[in-house]
């Protein structure tokens, strides 16, 4: 098998077009999208808000696109939907995780 090292390797130079410079400049966000010091608790809260957004808009733009079809586009109206299912979906999982967790610890004593 031959390994070629970093040294060794050649090739064209490609300038990459930065937008965001933490995208290459390596300062990167904590994990958990950058709030630290944040409790588990205000975490889940948020992300429930955000799921909550999430549906109220996909409720919103099913009810215009049964009410006024032109006023929307259908495409729009499935990536919502599509959107506010994830988010639920996602949200499920941390929670019945973190139930599940609770359980273990509760049952540990």
């Amino acid at each position: 098998m031959n390994i070629l090292s970093v040294d060794k390797i050649s090739g064209d130079v490609v300038n990459l077009k930065v937008t965001n410079q933490r995208h290459i400049s390596g300062s990167q966000k904590e994990a958990g999208g950058g709030v630290s010091g944040s409790s588990f608790g205000d975490l889940l809260k948020s992300f429930v808000e955000k799921t909550n957004d999430l549906e109220l808009k996909s409720t919103e733009l099913s009810n215009m696109l049964a009410v006024d079809p032109d006023s929307v586009d259908i495409h729009d109206v499935q990536i919502a939907a599509e959107e506010a299912e994830m988010a639920v979906l996602f949200t499920k999982g941390v929670v019945d995780r973190a139930i599940r967790a609770y359980k273990e610890i509760v049952n540990l004593r």
